[in-house]
């Protein structure tokens, strides 16, 4: 559910987004993963929310300024709250890298 909502999301950004990895030639592109998930409240002895913590990373060779400000109005349009963010350089590969982290709220149906 959780992997269909972020790539539902920033597809209109146009960038290809990948579960875990991206395997492609595009120079900038986006990685997602869930680094946590968790009850978070239980009715009845059962789970009524599921929190979801979500890492997106952005990679590029050039400024991803704007992209990162975008990604962040969509998920948050889409219901995610921001936790925190931070930016790195990868060497060996010669990318800039952002790692933009997200927790969503599941709502669970209690039988």
């Amino acid at each position: 559910m959780i992997n269909k909502l972020v790539i539902d999301t920033l597809k209109p950004l146009g960038i290809p987004v990948g579960f875990q990895k991206y395997s492609g030639s595009d120079t900038t592109y986006i990685t997602f993963h869930e680094y946590l998930q968790s009850g978070e409240e239980f009715e009845e002895d059962e789970e009524a929310f599921t929190g979801h913590y979500v890492q997106v990373d952005i990679w590029s060779k050039a400024d991803y300024t704007t992209l990162a400000s975008n990604i962040k109005a969509l998920l948050i349009a889409a219901g995610f709250q921001r936790l925190n963010e931070a930016d790195f350089y990868e060497p060996d590969t010669g990318l800039y890298h952002k790692g933009l982290k997200f927790y969503y709220l599941e709502s669970k149906e209690v039988d």
